[in-house]
This record gives C-alpha cells, structure tokens and sequence, in this order.
C-alpha cells in the first residue's frame, strides 16, 4: 500500500489536508502568487498570503476560491498540485482524495472541484458536505436515526444542515462568513471613522477584538489606517461595542438562514436538535459570542466544537476509513456522490 489517502478540506480562506495514518499534515492559505508576464507560480499558502496587497505590478497575489467555490479553475488546480506534492513524498500511485464542498453547490462547481483533485494527481475523487464532515470530526455519530444541527461558518460559506441516519435530511449555505465579516469592518471603520483599513487590519479586529453578542467588558484595540480625508496614516481606536454593531448585517443574515432551516425540519428532529443542542464549527464560529447570539435567538442550548477550525478535515480524515466500502450517494444520499474514471 504505496499511496495514502488524502482528505482536503479545500477553504475559501484555508486548505488543510489530511493523511490516513498520520493526522493532519499541512494547514496553509489557500493562496497563490503568480507571476503576470510569465505565468510562472511563485509562492503558494503562507508565503503567498504575506504578499497580499503588496506586490509590484508583475506580481499577482490572489485567492483562487471565493465563496466556497473555485473562481479561478487554473490556478486551484496548481494550488492543489503543490500542496499534494508538498505531503506525499513517494508517488508511484496515486492517491485517492476526499474533498469537503459546501452543502449548497451545484453540479457544475462540484464537476469543477472532481477535475481540479484530478488534474492535480488524485487516482479518484470523492466529495463529501462540509457539515456531514464537521459532524464526524466533533465526534457525532451521524449514522443513527438522531436529528444533529450543524452550523459551519468558513471563509467563504456558512452550511446550516440538520443531519440524520448519514445524510444531510434540511440544509442551506449561503455565501455570508467570515469573509463578509471582514468585508462589515472596513465598511464600518470607513463610514465611521472616515479611514480605510486593508483586509488583514480587518481580520485582526475581527479575531482580537470582534463580538457578535455584548462582552462582559469593553476591549479596545489601536488601529493603523489612512485617513480619507488628509489622505495620510492615522492611528484610532476601536471598541468591541463598535464591532457588534458592524457584525450586525452578516451576523442577522446567519441567523436567518439556521432559522429557515429550523423551520423546513421535520417536528421529530426539530425536538432531537433542542434535546442534542446545535454544533457550531468552522473559523468563523469563534467571532466571540456566536454561540450566545444563536442560543438567544433560537432558545436551543449552543456550542462551539472544541477544535472549530480544524472539525472539518478531521471529519474527512475519518472518511477515509470507509472509503473501500463507499457507494455512490455515500456522503449525501440525496445525490449521486462519487465520481470515478
């Protein structure tokens, strides 16, 4: 047994990437920087993120996912191939991949995300919903005929889904996370303070200072940004009540959606989930007091998984193991789920 199987959970905002038998091997960006004139890859992960915003004119620093889905096919596919390379050191076979999609995909993107694993050297591809594998990995057993809510807020998505007997029984994804979160503060910050801010000053608040639901004190944070009217650096301050209040149109977006699901699931698991209580995952989970502000508003006791961010490949990781008995449909049995050559 020459190749190891590989679970990817393949992020807007990160890849991490799974190996049977060894655990979690590699958590990078999910960024690539490009040479323009020569179309030469030149950094991808790490390395690529730090030059976001900051290269030359030749250099192109870019996300190739936005919104849960591949938005640049090329560049995914060499982003995937130097991150499988990266953890498999002997390639006489290939390997056989499980990637994680967002419940709300199309045919078309999921096609896109089959070709991509392929082109990018997997022997076989299959696909598995990210609220399925954040179940698994928050160590759910999803097979017994038990209603779970999952609510996995990414980079890019955020998947409610209410899961039973293996299979995704109500879901919605919409394309309001983490990275609308960050897009609320520069908004806020401008409309506010009249300064502009970049994407990673916008982050920082966001995981530092960030809250959904009133802390039980007040934090400050000193920002860096430039001033739109002198057009010259300025530093200020920002409070974590003024936070709330720029979280407030993503976060009620959220709220909404695990609403609408609530109210499509069948009474039976509706009174599973308010005994079971509802599973947050994901990084965008972790924006302080999210937990808080779901329980408020749906009187269901909440919480966050205790490694949110890394649920998901975990969950894929232990996909894996059925992977010698899987059918298609294996994932969700609502859709044809694994694709062969």
């Amino acid at each position: 047994m020459f190749s190891k199987d590989i679970g990817i959970d393949l992020g807007t905002a990160s890849v991490l990437v799974f190996i049977k038998g060894k655990g979690v091997v590699l958590r990078e960006p999910s960024v690539v920087a490009m040479d323009k004139n020569t179309g030469k890859l030149l950094k991808v992960g790490a390395d690529a993120q730090a030059m976001l915003g900051k290269t030359p004119g030749n250099i192109v620093a870019m996300r190739p996912l936005r919104e849960g889905v591949i938005s640049d096919y090329d560049m995914t596919e060499r982003m995937l191939k130097e991150f499988i390379k990266k953890v498999t050191s002997f390639r006489l076979f290939k390997p056989r991949v499980i990637i994680c999609i967002p419940s709300g995909i199309t045919e078309v993107e999921e096609r896109a995300v089959i070709d991509a694993g392929i082109q990018a050297g997997a022997r076989r591809v299959y696909l598995i919903e990210e609220p399925v594998a954040a179940a698994i990995g928050a160590g759910i057993d999803i097979a017994k005929p038990d209603g779970h809510m999952v609510v996995d807020i990414g980079g890019g998505t955020s998947d409610i889904a209410v899961i039973s007997l293996g299979g995704v029984v109500e879901s919605a994804s919409i394309k309001i996370a983490g990275d609308k979160f960050d897009e609320a503060v520069i908004k806020y910050i401008r409309r506010k303070h009249n300064v502009l801010i970049g994407d990673r000053t916008a982050e920082e608040l966001k995981m530092t200072i960030g809250c959904v639901f009133p802390r039980p004190e007040e934090v400050n944070m000193e920002v860096k940004g430039r001033c739109l009217m002198t057009g010259l650096p300025r530093v200020f301050s920002v409070s974590s009540s003024e936070m709330i209040e720029a979280f407030e149109e993503p976060s009620t977006r959220i709220l909404e959606a695990i609403h609408s699901v609530l109210e499509r699931t069948p009474p039976e698991l509706v009174a599973d989930i308010s005994t079971n209580g509802i599973l947050m995952t994901g990084g965008g989970s972790m924006v302080w007091g999210f937990d808080k502000l779901v329980e408020s508003h749906t009187g269901i006791e909440t919480h966050v998984a205790d490694d949110a961010v890394s649920c998901v490949v975990y969950g894929t990781g232990k996909s894996l193991e059925d992977l010698d008995h899987m059918q298609d449909g294996t994932m969700n049995l609502s859709r044809r789920r694994q694709m062969s050559y």
